[in-house]
């Protein structure tokens, strides 16, 4: 079996979320790739979090030349033969974006070839995974995120995520002072505890929004709030000011979900930075690297989980390995999902149960795919 044929196809997806009757636009973007063998088999992979149309470039004009022709499941070589072409001095950012998307299209692939699931191909160390709702956004104000976490708790979820920080460090030109973003963020964690009481587990997510100073401050104001881990608090995940902030909360800290390096999970762990290291397979290489991320996870005994959303991809991964653990049901990112594949599953009581399905079990729909792919924000898949 060869590989015949890659292409991407990049979308912006516009969402509405439903909250306390009202309803709130935003879109996110999505990158899919497809592997198409000369047996007629075809594993499609997608990432995230990023510039759609560049890693479609990247994939269409650059990457897809040196793939076809290979045995699709020697996914080791591939991924090294794709490091030296995308990233041959250490960068990142796009290339590991692209990278991952062709990895999980591979590991698809293999799991089709083989008849297994790919949590099973992973190491199967368990049929379902725990997960956490990402559900509280800039968007919505204090009232409407007391709501909206009522009614997730509603739906037999005991994990809530929240952002703050709200890219303060990035709008700072408006004016808009950061110390008057997290005096309303601690504002919003207050009214969400109070409304879904002590035995919900609350995470907060700064989006790598917030400088050391403003990220300290905030965590002291929140700590009475029992939060069960502060994401992404400082800018750039820098790593000396997570390892002095977290000598300085008793909040847990967890980062990674956009690191491209497993050197930089390497480092993170070497200095303690931090709690939980959250590999994210759409983003950080896919499943090649993220099992190498796990596995130093492992020996530092330091917690491993899912950050950055995409719940049906990185449920494999968390399902497949012995040390998985969260997986982040992000709302908005599952919507998006929804549009686009077929046969997703749903969790039960805060769980998502994997199927036998093979490869990753679910599939695009062609058809809404090309529809997708022509609304307006959307550039039409290439081929190669």
């Amino acid at each position: 079996m060869k590989i015949a044929r890659v292409w991407a196809t990049p979308l912006h997806l516009p969402v509405e979320v439903n909250a306390t009757g009202r309803t709130k636009t935003t879109s996110l973007s999505v990158c899919l790739v497809s592997v198409e063998t000369d047996t007629g088999l075809v594993g499609t992979g997608m990432t995230a979090i990023t510039e759609e149309e560049v890693i479609g470039s990247i994939v269409n004009d650059i990457a897809a030349h040196h793939l076809v022709g290979l045995d699709p499941l020697r996914h080791e070589q591939i991924w090294e033969r794709l490091y030296w072409l995308l990233t041959p001095r250490g960068q990142s950012g796009y290339a590991s974006h692209a990278i991952a998307a062709i990895d999980l299209a591979l590991w698809d692939l293999k799991g089709q070839a083989l008849g297994q699931p790919c949590w099973r191909l992973l190491g199967g160390a368990r049929a379902e995974v725990p997960v956490y709702a990402t559900f509280g956004f800039a968007f919505f104000d204090r009232d409407e995120l007391a709501a909206a976490a009522l009614d997730w708790v509603g739906r037999g979820f005991t994990r809530l995520k929240m952002t703050v920080g709200h890219h303060a460090l990035q709008r700072r030109d408006e004016p808009r002072p950061l110390d008057a973003v997290i005096a309303e963020d601690v504002q919003r964690i207050r009214a969400v505890r109070e409304a879904v009481g002590p035995d919900v587990q609350l995470y907060i997510d700064a989006n790598c929004s917030l400088d050391y100073f403003h990220a300290l401050s905030l965590a002291r104001q929140v700590e009475p709030y029992g939060i069960s881990f502060f994401e992404e608090p400082v800018s750039h995940n820098d790593i000396p000011n997570l390892v002095k902030l977290r000598g300085k909360t008793d909040i847990p800290l967890a980062a990674g979900q956009n690191e491209g390096l497993a050197t930089r999970f390497r480092d993170m762990l070497v200095a303690q930075a931090v709690d939980v290291v959250q590999p994210n397979a759409c983003i950080s290489g896919g499943f090649t690297q993220c099992t190498r991320i796990a596995g130093m996870a492992a020996a530092f005994n330091t917690r491993f989980a899912n950050g950055g959303a995409w719940p049906h991809h990185n449920m494999h991964l968390h399902a497949g390995l012995a040390n998985g653990s969260l997986v982040e049901y992000h709302s908005v990112a599952v919507q998006c999902c929804e549009l686009v594949f077929d046969n997703l599953p749903k969790p039960v009581a805060g769980t998502l149960h994997l199927s036998e399905q093979p490869g990753l079990g679910f599939r695009p729909d062609p058809g809404r795919l090309a529809e997708l792919a022509r609304r307006p924000g959307s550039r039409g898949a290439g081929k190669a």
